[in-house]
């Protein structure tokens, strides 16, 4: 384990000297000309001019912001290491396994007693680093529109979720462990997909309205045209919703949600209140794309499979350092509850090795939902004003490894620039000839 963290350490240095400049960007290296595509409309030159609407101090606090992202993460990996060997080490584990043993006989209760005070103590201990991640760093870049008690306050709705279902899951991962202690693996890493699928199918409707309220978006044109999308691409709704993130957030953001033929349209309030009507949508373009495309099941079978060989790996790594430290840290085997942090670490461990991987897939789906929105709302100058949004918090050009690693989405240059593509390829069709007379965006020269 200590030589995949220090790997991990030394990946992240050398990234973080990529993001600093020590190797050119992706963009800088792309000279294919999309010009080509149409003799009126430069497709290189509009993506350039759409980045120069950004300012130097934007672009440098954008970067700023998204760039310590990537030691944050790597502060929280190893701070999540430290409070694991920390609750095993000085035996507060085995204290709290006792101490539900001591409540009840049952061994699911005492599961159920043990993840109740896992879940809380181990809140309270990283509600520090929490609140500087995501309330002191946040208003420092003018990201949050949140007052501390209401921070702490969807904190805490947050802590309840977080007990009821890893309670659950906790108890019927380890009465598999304890029935089935040989292939213990392959039926946990079952229970949790299936604890996956039924969280993000119940989000929207159950969970999300925890934190915000949704209602039903003011009729008008743009509304009415919302709708029309959705129909002529098979999603079946007949409501789009609004929600209040503005309270939370100065971020825009949207999702058109559902499984098993259910669907949801929800944008927040940010996304109303600051875009423009052809980048809304290309927002909602994009994520009708999600939905049509599949997105959910494709995600879900992904990380279906990276969770199987995960929970694999756990059972490997867990009896080996069992048998070195078990005795010392009050556990004999991986039915003992007392062992929950050392899951909990040695999966973190896993997860953050392949942190690139689950970037990638996710990155993938996010360029073929891009692609989709484009077709699908033909609104290329929408999309490329949707990426300048985003580059408030997102770097704009990172370097080419630095992606790979790090993005789960397309950088801005890249989804700008392939919306300008588009638009070169469809500059003489009506609909973007009508849009160009009556706004004269970057790149036009009618």
């Amino acid at each position: 384990m200590i030589r995949e963290v220090f790997l991990a350490i030394v990946a992240l240095a050398l990234i973080a000297l990529i993001s600093a400049g020590c190797l050119q960007p992706a963009c800088a290296a792309d000279t294919q000309s999309s010009t080509a595509a149409s003799m009126h409309f430069d497709a290189d030159g509009a993506t350039a001019a759409y980045l120069a609407t950004m300012t130097p101090a934007a672009r440098a606090r954008s970067d700023a912001y998204f760039e310590g992202g990537y030691w944050l993460m790597l502060w929280g990996f190893l701070f999540g290491l430290l409070l694991a060997w920390a609750l095993l080490g000085w035996r507060f584990s085995a204290r709290m396994r006792d101490f539900a043993a001591r409540l009840t006989r049952f061994r699911w209760a005492q599961t159920a007693l043990y993840a109740i005070q896992y879940f809380i103590l181990t809140t309270v201990l990283t509600l520090p680093w929490a609140a500087y991640e995501g309330y002191v760093r946040e208003r420092q870049y003018g990201m949050s529109n949140q007052g501390l008690v209401d921070w702490l306050g969807d904190q805490a709705k947050e802590l309840v979720i977080a007990v009821i279902f890893g309670t659950l899951a906790a108890v019927a991962i380890y009465a598999i462990i304890r029935k089935i202690p040989k292939t213990w693996w392959l039926w946990g890493s079952a229970v949790a997909i299936g604890f996956l699928i039924f969280q993000i199918a119940i989000g929207p409707t159950y969970l999300e309205p925890v934190f915000n309220k949704f209602y039903p978006l003011a009729e008008s044109p743009l509304k009415q045209r919302i709708l029309s999308l959705a129909r002529a691409n098979g999603i079946p709704v007949e409501q789009v919703y609004e929600f209040d993130a503005s309270k939370q957030t100065t971020k825009m953001s949207a999702h058109v949600s559902g499984m098993a033929g259910s669907a949801q349209i929800s944008l927040n309030d940010n996304l109303m209140n600051r875009a423009s009507p052809e980048e809304v949508e290309a927002v909602i373009g994009h994520e009708m794309g999600h939905y049509v495309l599949n997105h959910v099941y494709k995600g879900v079978l992904a990380l279906g499979v990276l969770i199987v060989i995960g929970f694999a790996f756990l059972s490997w790594a867990f009896g080996r350092v069992t048998l070195k430290f078990g005795e010392r840290w009050g556990f004999r085997d991986v039915g003992d509850v007392a062992g929950l942090p050392l899951l909990v670490a040695l999966f973190s461990v896993y997860a953050f090795a392949l942190t690139p991987l689950f970037n990638t897939v996710t990155r993938s789906m996010e360029a073929e939902a891009d692609a989709f929105g484009l077709n699908a709302a033909r609104q290329p100058d929408g999309a490329a004003q949707a990426a300048l949004h985003l580059a408030e918090y997102r770097k704009m050009q990172p370097g080419a490894l630095e992606e790979v690693i790090f993005f789960d989405h397309p950088s801005g240059w890249n989804r700008i620039h392939r919306a300008m593509v588009w638009k070169a390829e469809n500059f003489s069709a009506a609909d973007i000839a009508a849009y160009d007379a009556l706004h004269r965006p970057p790149g036009v020269s009618r």
